[in-house]
């Protein structure tokens, strides 16, 4: 085991997590492989055990490694074959707790509604008699359509964004076609798109979006859709602005496939934004499917999205859902129309949405302060650009913070070569001034 020793440079918690990283990353450790004892280590490198430790525990705190008792310690063979593969990157669910986690990009649950008064308003029995009822209720389509950014054609729930763009894309995609995604963009969707076999041509963003240029280069492969979150994107924080949407709209109608190409939009945080609602389905209304979830407003497990667009699109998702689910509980429906209409829950939506951009503000200050200056993103996550993703992880972990690395976050790598990590920058209640200097400390190594 002297080649681990010979592999640390620094000598101290977060030196020898980033070297030991280093190695399995490289391969030049396997899963599987038996690490040297705390003691053995210390020795070698002429330290104390205890700062052998601290570094054991930061790497089994991001999933490295694993303590299996007497046994040893050992690199962490993968336990997680039910995630697609950009999940189990993200994060891996017998990580032990972190002090902090910033790795989840979940809402913070104290800013999310109580559910309970919603609850008891709902019929002690189900009410639907009929399974060919219509399939979402009159009241709560009413209240979606007074919302949506644009007069759609045709409107319809289902259970969740992701189960959205799924049965979206299956009415879309062939085998080998192409598909528009954003670059970094949402780590699913590219596992999605691998499932389905499709070609994915990413675009890059600046602070208003889809760069345009690059979207025009992306069409002259005629894709047959392109996925965009128009606001509080996930990973980057930007949102689409009107005059952007206008630039992005005109070149889609100027491509030479332009009619065959939809235009699939994922708006998974607008009850929590602070960006104006923009869609490109009020400049492309026959060419935009436009989707709206609520579990970051409203709770992860509310598994319900409003789907608008096209009635030829739309009609056929809902006729294939007849053949499956059939439809989203109705009970659901009428807790969904009841947080949306109640005074209580919408007052306590619109403190969410103040605090979370007042934490994003404190966070962004903070780092400003220690060398880091970027623009206060949307949403609830901060895309953090770091000299080294790896060793960011690591050294964060070793403090008990845990955020997510920015490799899974990438469709391709982007034109402006760097790393990144992804904060959950919403959970960030208290303390920012001393997370920032954690950050950009972490971002410097």
């Amino acid at each position: 085991m002297k080649s681990v020793a010979l592999a640390v440079e620094e000598s101290t918690p977060s030196g020898i997590a980033g070297a030991i990283a280093r190695l399995i990353t490289s391969g030049a450790l396997a899963p599987g492989d038996r690490l040297p004892t705390v003691r053995e280590l210390a020795a070698d490198l002429g330290v104390s055990p205890a700062t052998v430790s601290h570094a054991w525990q930061a790497l089994a705190g991001v999933g490295l490694i694993v303590s299996r008792g007497r046994s040893g310690t050992f690199v962490r063979e993968e336990h997680t074959a039910w995630l697609p593969p950009r999940s189990r990157g993200l994060r891996d669910a017998n990580q032990p707790a972190a002090r902090l986690d910033l790795a989840s990009g979940t809402p913070d649950p104290l800013l999310l509604p109580d559910i309970g008064p919603a609850l008891s308003r709902v019929p002690a029995r189900a009410g639907t008699t009929n399974y060919y009822d219509v399939p979402v209720l009159p009241e709560l389509e009413r209240v979606l359509r007074a919302s949506w950014p644009y007069e759609v054609d045709a409107l319809t729930v289902v259970d969740g964004a992701m189960d959205a763009l799924s049965r979206t894309l299956d009415l879309v995609l062939r085998f080998g076609d192409r598909v528009v995604v954003e670059n970094p963009g949402f780590p699913p969707v590219f596992d999605l798109l691998e499932h389905y076999g499709v070609e994915q041509v990413p675009v890059e963003l600046d602070e208003h979006g889809i760069r345009p240029e690059s979207l025009a280069d992306a069409l002259a492969l005629s894709p047959s859709a392109i996925v965009l979150q128009p606001r509080t994107h996930n990973p980057a924080g930007v949102s689409m602005t009107a005059g952007r949407a206008r630039e992005l709209a005109t070149i889609i109608r100027s491509g030479r496939t332009a009619d065959q190409t939809i235009v699939i939009e994922d708006d998974h945080s607008g009850e929590i934004s602070t960006s104006p609602d923009v869609s490109l389905g009020s400049l492309l209304p026959d060419r935009v499917v436009h989707i709206r979830s609520f579990s970051k407003s409203h709770g992860p497990d509310l598994r319900i999205a409003a789907v608008g667009g096209p009635a030829e699109l739309v009609d056929r998702l809902v006729a294939r859902r007849i053949l499956g689910p059939g439809w989203t509980s109705r009970m659901l429906q009428t807790v969904l129309h009841d947080l949306l209409t109640d005074p209580g829950t919408i007052a306590g939506l619109d403190l969410a949405r103040t605090t979370y951009r007042e934490r994003q503000a404190a966070l962004g200050a903070a780092l400003a302060a220690n060398g880091v200056v970027m623009p206060v993103p949307d949403g609830i996550n901060l895309w953090l650009p770091v000299n080294d993703e790896r060793n960011a992880v690591v050294q964060l972990a070793a403090a008990g913070i845990r955020v997510a690395p920015g490799a899974p976050f990438l469709a391709a790598p982007l034109t402006t070569p760097g790393d990144f990590v992804r904060v959950t920058a919403g959970l960030v209640a208290e303390g920012a001034d001393a997370l920032a200097g954690l950050l950009a400390a972490a971002a410097r190594a």
